[in-house]
């Protein structure tokens, strides 16, 4: 369970396959899904970009749906963007989805703005800023550059990879105060801000396939299986859920040593000495909401200027 310092919602686990312009495949979530197309720059993409998307909720969570959110846009060359809300907010009666749906929702309307001028950190700024809700989420947002320039902007332990001829050629890095408790955006003023956001560039060559996700998918999922994972579909929605479930079925495994309980054992938890003296260590997945955003544009690098 991350803590607060004072992660919106899919109510059920789901795929989606779909060509920008992109809409939600459900009416129920376009708070959380949702395509803002820019009138900031009539090019527009050649060929199709697809984004492929799986949710799974943690299992004492499933009626409420969990605490991650996503949306998805068509601005520009492409915008994703994952919030986790921080669970943590649950023992002071706070939903801890509301801010994570908001904060998400707020940035789907802002993303085609002409002060954002597509900057992930001024997305992030503007977005904060709208949201209401009492409670904080981990963020990160990647927006495309039609010159094939990703720019991304972190806050916390979600992340991104980009996998290029069977290689991770870009991770992002989790920020933390401490171990399980990651930077921040927050209604309280003791949180994170933009300002705090990790900002990073990545040019993308034609192929590329980006894997971004909450922690639940990184905590439970080491980089070779999503390498090797992506390497066996071409279809990102199935890449998607392939991702997710293989986190979801680690998640619940006591007996696999993840990437969290190895993190975990690093930073100086593990089971008590006498246990230890029997030849035990700390070992299982995490549980915990689960989301996998998998990105994938068959001809990324070719683009029809069609204003005229």
């Amino acid at each position: 369970m991350a803590i607060p310092i004072a992660r919106a919602s899919i109510s059920y686990s789901h795929g989606f396959l779909q060509s920008f312009p992109l809409t939600s495949s459900n009416p129920k979530r376009s708070r959380s899904l949702s395509c803002a197309p820019s009138d900031l720059n009539p090019v527009r993409p050649e060929v199709s970009f697809c984004v492929g998307t799986h949710l799974i909720p943690h299992p004492k969570k499933v009626d409420r749906g969990g605490e991650d959110a996503f949306f998805v846009s068509s601005c520009n060359g492409g915008v994703i963007a994952v919030a986790d809300g921080v669970s943590g907010w649950a023992v002071q009666n706070v939903d801890p989805a509301l801010f994570s749906r908001e904060l998400m929702a707020n940035a789907s309307c802002f993303v085609g703005d002409e002060e954002v001028n597509y900057d992930p950190q001024i997305l992030l700024r503007k977005a904060h800023a709208a949201t209401s809700s009492i409670g904080s989420a981990t963020v990160i947002v990647a927006m495309l550059e039609r010159n094939g320039t990703l720019k991304i902007a972190n806050v916390g332990d979600c992340g991104l990879r980009v996998i290029r001829l069977g290689q991770i050629i870009f991770a992002t890095s989790p920020q933390e105060h401490y171990f399980d408790c990651p930077y921040q955006l927050s209604s309280e003023v003791v949180g994170q801000t933009y300002l705090d956001a990790m900002v990073c560039t990545v040019e993308l060559m034609e192929g590329d396939t980006i894997v971004m996700g909450s922690d639940g998918l990184f905590d439970n999922v080491f980089d070779h299986e999503i390498v090797s994972t992506m390497a066996r579909y071409s279809d990102v929605c199935e890449a998607a859920k392939a991702l997710a479930n293989l986190a979801s079925n680690h998640s619940m495994d006591s007996k696999f040593d993840s990437p969290y309980s190895l993190e975990a054992r690093t930073r100086g938890f593990d089971v008590p000495p006498w246990k230890k003296f029997l030849g035990m260590k700390l070992i299982g997945g995490k549980l915990d909401d689960i989301t996998c955003n998998c990105w994938s544009g068959c001809e990324l690098m070719k683009y029809l200027d069609l204003s005229g």
